[in-house]
Protein backbone atom coordinates (compact mmCIF):
# COMPACT_ATOMS: atom_id res chain seq x y z
CA UNK A 1 0.00 0.00 0.00
CA UNK A 2 2.93 2.54 0.77
CA UNK A 3 4.33 2.05 -2.66
CA UNK A 4 0.81 2.25 -4.01
CA UNK A 5 0.68 5.98 -2.20
CA UNK A 6 4.55 7.13 -3.67
CA UNK A 7 2.94 6.53 -7.32
CA UNK A 8 -0.27 7.95 -6.89
CA UNK A 9 1.73 11.12 -5.22
CA UNK A 10 4.47 11.34 -7.82
CA UNK A 11 1.30 10.76 -10.57
CA UNK A 12 0.00 14.10 -8.85
CA UNK A 13 3.04 15.65 -8.68
CA UNK A 14 4.59 15.36 -11.88
CA UNK A 15 1.13 16.40 -13.55
CA UNK A 16 0.81 19.31 -11.02
CA UNK A 17 4.65 20.10 -11.82
CA UNK A 18 3.60 20.00 -15.41
CA UNK A 19 1.18 22.56 -15.76
CA UNK A 20 3.11 25.00 -13.78
CA UNK A 21 6.30 24.45 -16.20
CA UNK A 22 3.80 24.82 -19.47
CA UNK A 23 2.31 28.03 -18.05
CA UNK A 24 6.13 30.11 -17.50
CA UNK A 25 6.06 29.81 -13.55
CA UNK A 26 8.57 31.82 -12.06
CA UNK A 27 9.23 30.27 -8.46
CA UNK A 28 12.40 29.26 -6.51
CA UNK A 29 12.97 26.14 -5.03
CA UNK A 30 13.00 26.15 -1.44
CA UNK A 31 16.81 26.54 0.45
CA UNK A 32 16.54 22.90 1.61
CA UNK A 33 19.39 23.72 4.41
CA UNK A 34 22.12 22.17 2.69
CA UNK A 35 23.06 19.12 0.22
CA UNK A 36 20.21 16.42 0.19
CA UNK A 37 18.18 14.09 -2.91
CA UNK A 38 15.04 14.31 -1.02
CA UNK A 39 12.15 15.09 -3.62
CA UNK A 40 9.83 18.16 -3.20
CA UNK A 41 6.31 16.49 -3.34
CA UNK A 42 5.03 19.89 -5.18
CA UNK A 43 7.10 22.82 -6.74
CA UNK A 44 6.26 26.03 -5.52
CA UNK A 45 3.58 27.12 -7.88
CA UNK A 46 3.39 30.19 -9.97
CA UNK A 47 0.74 30.56 -13.01
CA UNK A 48 -1.20 30.76 -16.37
CA UNK A 49 -2.59 33.96 -17.64
CA UNK A 50 -2.00 36.36 -19.84
CA UNK A 51 0.36 39.43 -19.00
CA UNK A 52 -2.61 41.29 -17.45
CA UNK A 53 -3.61 38.22 -14.69
CA UNK A 54 -3.62 39.44 -11.58
CA UNK A 55 -0.64 38.55 -9.04
CA UNK A 56 -1.69 36.58 -5.90
CA UNK A 57 1.48 35.81 -3.62
CA UNK A 58 1.83 33.54 -0.84
CA UNK A 59 4.28 32.45 1.48
CA UNK A 60 4.85 30.16 4.28
CA UNK A 61 4.20 26.39 5.58
CA UNK A 62 5.94 23.50 3.94
CA UNK A 63 3.86 21.36 5.59
CA UNK A 64 1.27 22.27 2.88
CA UNK A 65 3.01 22.70 0.22
CA UNK A 66 2.60 19.68 -2.18
CA UNK A 67 -1.39 20.10 -1.65
CA UNK A 68 -1.37 23.94 -2.62
CA UNK A 69 0.55 23.13 -5.46
CA UNK A 70 -1.59 20.53 -6.98
CA UNK A 71 -4.65 23.32 -5.98
CA UNK A 72 -3.26 26.34 -7.40
CA UNK A 73 -2.26 24.84 -10.48
CA UNK A 74 -5.78 23.01 -11.13
CA UNK A 75 -7.68 26.59 -9.98
CA UNK A 76 -5.53 27.92 -12.80
CA UNK A 77 -6.46 26.56 -15.33
CA UNK A 78 -10.31 27.73 -15.09
CA UNK A 79 -8.93 31.35 -14.39
CA UNK A 80 -6.76 32.56 -16.27
CA UNK A 81 -6.90 35.97 -14.94
CA UNK A 82 -5.12 35.14 -11.95
CA UNK A 83 -1.17 34.39 -11.03
CA UNK A 84 -0.27 32.10 -8.12
CA UNK A 85 2.62 32.74 -6.32
CA UNK A 86 3.70 30.02 -3.29
CA UNK A 87 7.14 30.77 -1.72
CA UNK A 88 7.22 27.25 0.84
CA UNK A 89 9.53 28.66 3.28
CA UNK A 90 8.17 27.63 6.46
CA UNK A 91 5.45 29.12 8.72
CA UNK A 92 7.48 31.35 10.36
CA UNK A 93 8.45 33.26 7.23
CA UNK A 94 5.18 33.28 6.02
CA UNK A 95 3.82 34.96 9.18
CA UNK A 96 6.55 37.42 8.96
CA UNK A 97 5.78 38.32 5.45
CA UNK A 98 2.00 38.66 6.43
CA UNK A 99 2.87 41.11 9.14
CA UNK A 100 5.59 42.83 6.82
CA UNK A 101 2.84 42.65 3.56
CA UNK A 102 4.66 41.68 1.06
CA UNK A 103 1.96 38.25 0.50
CA UNK A 104 -1.71 38.58 0.09
CA UNK A 105 -2.15 35.16 2.23
CA UNK A 106 0.05 33.32 4.82
CA UNK A 107 0.25 29.77 5.53
CA UNK A 108 0.92 28.42 8.90
CA UNK A 109 1.26 24.62 10.67
CA UNK A 110 1.17 27.24 14.25
CA UNK A 111 -1.38 29.73 15.09
CA UNK A 112 -0.14 32.83 15.25
CA UNK A 113 0.91 33.92 18.85
CA UNK A 114 0.00 36.63 20.78
CA UNK A 115 3.61 38.68 19.87
CA UNK A 116 2.60 38.05 16.21
CA UNK A 117 -0.96 39.32 16.61
CA UNK A 118 0.19 42.47 18.12
CA UNK A 119 2.59 43.15 15.20
CA UNK A 120 -0.30 42.44 12.36
CA UNK A 121 -1.76 45.30 14.12
CA UNK A 122 -5.11 44.39 12.61
CA UNK A 123 -7.20 41.17 12.80
CA UNK A 124 -5.71 37.95 11.01
CA UNK A 125 -8.21 35.43 10.34
CA UNK A 126 -7.42 31.88 10.34
CA UNK A 127 -8.51 29.70 7.83
CA UNK A 128 -7.92 25.77 7.60
CA UNK A 129 -7.42 24.28 4.41
CA UNK A 130 -5.63 20.71 4.76
CA UNK A 131 -5.13 17.89 7.66
CA UNK A 132 -2.05 15.96 7.55
CA UNK A 133 0.29 13.83 9.80
CA UNK A 134 3.73 14.12 11.21
CA UNK A 135 5.48 11.00 10.63
CA UNK A 136 9.03 10.01 12.47
CA UNK A 137 10.82 9.30 9.96
CA UNK A 138 14.12 7.05 10.26
CA UNK A 139 17.25 5.44 8.32
CA UNK A 140 18.23 1.94 9.60
CA UNK A 141 18.63 -0.34 7.49
CA UNK A 142 17.41 -4.18 8.76
CA UNK A 143 15.17 -2.61 10.81
CA UNK A 144 11.17 -2.38 10.21
CA UNK A 145 8.07 -1.68 11.96
CA UNK A 146 9.83 0.24 14.31
CA UNK A 147 7.81 0.88 17.66
CA UNK A 148 8.23 4.60 19.60
CA UNK A 149 6.26 5.76 22.30
CA UNK A 150 6.33 9.64 23.11
CA UNK A 151 8.54 9.12 25.82
CA UNK A 152 11.03 7.44 23.69
CA UNK A 153 10.66 10.03 21.13
CA UNK A 154 10.94 13.04 24.00
CA UNK A 155 14.21 11.20 25.16
CA UNK A 156 15.67 10.84 22.08
CA UNK A 157 15.69 14.66 20.98
CA UNK A 158 16.35 15.33 24.72
CA UNK A 159 19.50 13.76 24.47
CA UNK A 160 18.76 11.53 26.88
CA UNK A 161 18.58 8.59 24.23
CA UNK A 162 21.90 7.91 22.52
CA UNK A 163 21.96 4.58 21.18
CA UNK A 164 19.69 2.41 18.84
CA UNK A 165 19.80 -0.53 21.37
CA UNK A 166 19.03 1.79 24.25
CA UNK A 167 16.75 -0.43 26.53
CA UNK A 168 14.05 1.54 26.54
CA UNK A 169 13.70 1.18 22.60
CA UNK A 170 14.07 -2.26 22.85
CA UNK A 171 11.44 -3.16 25.49
CA UNK A 172 8.58 -2.14 22.68
CA UNK A 173 10.50 -4.03 19.79
CA UNK A 174 10.98 -7.50 21.07
CA UNK A 175 12.95 -9.45 18.66
CA UNK A 176 14.16 -6.39 16.76
CA UNK A 177 17.44 -6.74 16.11
CA UNK A 178 18.59 -2.96 17.28
CA UNK A 179 22.34 -1.78 16.56
CA UNK A 180 24.44 -0.63 19.08
CA UNK A 181 24.50 3.03 16.85
CA UNK A 182 24.40 6.65 17.29
CA UNK A 183 20.63 7.68 17.02
CA UNK A 184 20.91 11.15 15.19
CA UNK A 185 17.94 13.60 15.58
CA UNK A 186 17.38 15.82 12.68
CA UNK A 187 15.05 18.66 13.28
CA UNK A 188 13.77 21.75 11.52
CA UNK A 189 16.59 24.66 11.74
CA UNK A 190 14.24 27.19 10.46
CA UNK A 191 10.96 29.11 11.94
CA UNK A 192 8.24 25.64 10.93
CA UNK A 193 4.95 24.80 11.94
CA UNK A 194 5.72 21.53 11.35
CA UNK A 195 8.13 21.86 14.31
CA UNK A 196 5.12 23.15 16.48
CA UNK A 197 2.92 20.14 15.85
CA UNK A 198 5.95 17.66 16.85
CA UNK A 199 6.13 19.85 19.80
CA UNK A 200 2.98 20.64 21.10
CA UNK A 201 2.37 16.30 21.01
CA UNK A 202 5.80 15.86 22.73
CA UNK A 203 4.17 18.78 25.38
CA UNK A 204 0.60 16.78 25.42
CA UNK A 205 1.49 12.79 25.41
CA UNK A 206 4.81 13.55 27.68
CA UNK A 207 4.80 16.61 29.60
CA UNK A 208 7.12 15.64 32.22
CA UNK A 209 9.81 15.27 29.35
CA UNK A 210 9.01 18.09 27.35
CA UNK A 211 7.41 20.93 29.27
CA UNK A 212 5.67 23.76 27.47
CA UNK A 213 8.94 26.39 27.10
CA UNK A 214 9.82 23.36 24.50
CA UNK A 215 6.87 24.22 22.29
CA UNK A 216 6.98 26.30 19.55
CA UNK A 217 7.97 26.95 16.04
CA UNK A 218 11.62 28.22 16.82
CA UNK A 219 12.72 25.84 19.14
CA UNK A 220 16.59 25.96 21.22
CA UNK A 221 16.92 22.18 20.67
CA UNK A 222 19.30 20.24 23.15
CA UNK A 223 22.66 19.62 22.25
CA UNK A 224 22.37 16.56 19.82
CA UNK A 225 21.51 15.86 15.92
CA UNK A 226 21.31 18.86 13.30
CA UNK A 227 19.09 20.98 11.61
CA UNK A 228 17.19 21.53 8.08
CA UNK A 229 15.46 23.64 6.72
CA UNK A 230 12.17 22.54 5.12
CA UNK A 231 10.39 19.37 5.23
CA UNK A 232 12.40 18.90 2.14
CA UNK A 233 15.53 19.24 3.88
CA UNK A 234 14.98 17.50 7.28
CA UNK A 235 13.53 14.59 4.67
CA UNK A 236 16.62 14.69 2.67
CA UNK A 237 19.33 15.06 5.75
CA UNK A 238 17.54 11.80 7.26
CA UNK A 239 18.00 9.85 3.57
CA UNK A 240 21.92 10.55 3.64
CA UNK A 241 22.02 9.73 6.84
CA UNK A 242 22.16 5.88 8.64
CA UNK A 243 20.96 6.03 12.31
CA UNK A 244 19.42 9.41 12.02
CA UNK A 245 15.77 10.07 12.81
CA UNK A 246 13.63 12.83 12.40
CA UNK A 247 9.90 14.22 11.99
CA UNK A 248 8.27 14.81 8.66
CA UNK A 249 4.62 16.08 7.38
CA UNK A 250 3.48 12.33 5.60
CA UNK A 251 3.06 13.43 2.01
CA UNK A 252 7.14 14.06 1.95
CA UNK A 253 7.56 10.54 3.29
CA UNK A 254 5.46 8.62 0.94
CA UNK A 255 7.13 10.67 -2.30
CA UNK A 256 10.21 9.89 -1.36
CA UNK A 257 9.72 6.07 -0.37
CA UNK A 258 10.54 6.80 3.20
CA UNK A 259 10.63 4.31 6.87
CA UNK A 260 7.75 5.61 9.65
CA UNK A 261 7.66 4.26 12.89
CA UNK A 262 4.90 3.53 14.54
CA UNK A 263 4.00 5.83 17.57
CA UNK A 264 2.16 5.02 20.83
CA UNK A 265 -0.83 6.82 20.87
CA UNK A 266 -2.79 7.89 24.00
CA UNK A 267 -5.06 4.58 23.94
CA UNK A 268 -1.86 2.85 23.93
CA UNK A 269 -1.69 1.61 20.31
CA UNK A 270 0.92 1.61 18.16
CA UNK A 271 0.08 3.02 14.99
CA UNK A 272 1.44 4.23 11.84
CA UNK A 273 1.01 7.53 9.98
CA UNK A 274 -1.46 7.18 7.11
CA UNK A 275 -5.05 8.73 5.35
CA UNK A 276 -7.37 7.13 7.82
CA UNK A 277 -4.96 6.97 11.43
CA UNK A 278 -5.11 10.83 10.78
CA UNK A 279 -8.38 11.41 10.11
CA UNK A 280 -9.48 9.49 13.20
CA UNK A 281 -7.94 11.55 15.16
CA UNK A 282 -9.26 14.96 13.30
CA UNK A 283 -12.92 13.34 14.20
CA UNK A 284 -12.55 13.29 17.60
CA UNK A 285 -10.91 17.06 18.34
CA UNK A 286 -14.00 18.49 15.65
CA UNK A 287 -16.67 18.37 17.82
CA UNK A 288 -14.72 20.86 19.92
CA UNK A 289 -13.75 23.25 17.11
CA UNK A 290 -13.58 26.66 18.48
CA UNK A 291 -14.94 29.71 16.92
CA UNK A 292 -11.59 31.16 16.05
CA UNK A 293 -10.90 28.09 14.12
CA UNK A 294 -7.12 27.74 15.96
CA UNK A 295 -8.25 23.72 17.47
CA UNK A 296 -4.85 21.27 18.11
CA UNK A 297 -5.33 18.09 16.86
CA UNK A 298 -2.10 16.22 18.54
CA UNK A 299 -2.56 13.08 21.26
CA UNK A 300 -6.37 12.70 20.38
CA UNK A 301 -7.90 9.23 21.52
CA UNK A 302 -8.94 6.50 19.89
CA UNK A 303 -7.96 3.01 19.09
CA UNK A 304 -6.88 4.33 15.56
CA UNK A 305 -5.81 7.63 16.25
CA UNK A 306 -2.29 8.63 15.11
CA UNK A 307 -1.11 11.04 17.63
CA UNK A 308 0.95 13.46 16.18
CA UNK A 309 -1.23 15.36 13.51
CA UNK A 310 -1.83 19.12 12.19
CA UNK A 311 -3.71 21.56 10.30
CA UNK A 312 -2.17 24.44 8.01
CA UNK A 313 -4.24 27.48 8.51
CA UNK A 314 -4.38 30.13 5.56
CA UNK A 315 -3.46 33.73 7.17
CA UNK A 316 -5.63 36.82 5.75
CA UNK A 317 -6.42 40.27 6.76
CA UNK A 318 -9.74 40.76 7.94
CA UNK A 319 -9.81 44.06 6.45
CA UNK A 320 -8.59 45.10 3.02
CA UNK A 321 -8.12 48.05 0.54
CA UNK A 322 -7.89 46.52 -2.86
CA UNK A 323 -11.15 45.29 -3.47
CA UNK A 324 -10.69 43.59 -6.80
CA UNK A 325 -7.89 41.90 -5.69
CA UNK A 326 -9.08 40.41 -2.25
CA UNK A 327 -12.06 39.18 -4.18
CA UNK A 328 -9.69 36.90 -6.14
CA UNK A 329 -7.76 36.03 -3.08
CA UNK A 330 -11.06 35.02 -1.05
CA UNK A 331 -12.44 32.79 -4.32
CA UNK A 332 -9.37 31.12 -4.77
CA UNK A 333 -9.20 30.09 -0.46
CA UNK A 334 -12.83 29.50 -0.85
CA UNK A 335 -12.30 26.96 -3.48
CA UNK A 336 -9.06 25.80 -1.93
CA UNK A 337 -11.18 24.29 1.08
CA UNK A 338 -14.20 23.06 -0.84
CA UNK A 339 -14.30 21.87 -4.69
CA UNK A 340 -10.22 21.82 -4.12
CA UNK A 341 -10.47 19.04 -1.08
CA UNK A 342 -10.67 16.42 -4.01
CA UNK A 343 -7.15 16.41 -4.65
CA UNK A 344 -6.06 15.97 -1.05
CA UNK A 345 -6.77 12.02 -0.43
CA UNK A 346 -4.03 11.28 -3.46
CA UNK A 347 -1.59 13.58 -1.89
CA UNK A 348 -2.14 11.56 1.27
CA UNK A 349 -3.98 14.73 3.49
CA UNK A 350 -7.26 13.86 4.76
CA UNK A 351 -9.76 16.16 3.01
CA UNK A 352 -11.46 18.41 5.04
CA UNK A 353 -15.08 17.72 6.81
CA UNK A 354 -18.17 19.52 5.28
CA UNK A 355 -18.29 20.76 8.94
CA UNK A 356 -14.38 22.53 8.96
CA UNK A 357 -15.43 23.66 4.97
CA UNK A 358 -18.74 25.13 6.26
CA UNK A 359 -16.82 26.85 9.43
CA UNK A 360 -13.95 28.04 6.90
CA UNK A 361 -16.56 29.81 4.48
CA UNK A 362 -17.98 31.85 7.56
CA UNK A 363 -14.88 33.10 8.36
CA UNK A 364 -14.15 34.67 4.97
CA UNK A 365 -17.28 35.96 4.51
CA UNK A 366 -15.51 38.14 7.51
CA UNK A 367 -12.68 39.67 4.88
CA UNK A 368 -13.63 43.13 4.05
CA UNK A 369 -12.49 45.44 1.40
CA UNK A 370 -12.90 49.39 2.17
CA UNK A 371 -15.13 48.04 4.83
CA UNK A 372 -17.49 45.56 2.86
CA UNK A 373 -17.45 41.64 2.54
CA UNK A 374 -16.38 40.81 -0.76
CA UNK A 375 -17.91 36.65 0.10
CA UNK A 376 -21.85 37.02 -0.04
Amino acid sequence: MKKMGVLVVSAAVAASLTACSSSGSQSSQPNTGGSNNATTPGAQTGAAGGGNATLINGAGSTFVNPLFSKQFSEYQKDHTDIKVNYQSIGSGGGIKQLIAKTVDFGASDAPMNAGETKSAGAEVLHIPVTLGGVAIAYNLPGVKDLKLTSQNIADIYNGKIKKWNDASIAKNNPGAKLPAQDIFPVHRSDGSGTSFIFTSYLNAAAPASWTKEQVGKSIKWANVGTGAKGNEGVAGQIQNTPGSIGYVELAYVLQNNMTAAQVQNKDGQYVSPSLDTVSAAAAGALKNMPKDMKVSLVNESGKNSYPIVGTTWALVYADNKDQAKTEKVVNLLKWCVTDGQKYATELQYAPLPKQIQDLDIEQLKKVKANGAAVLK
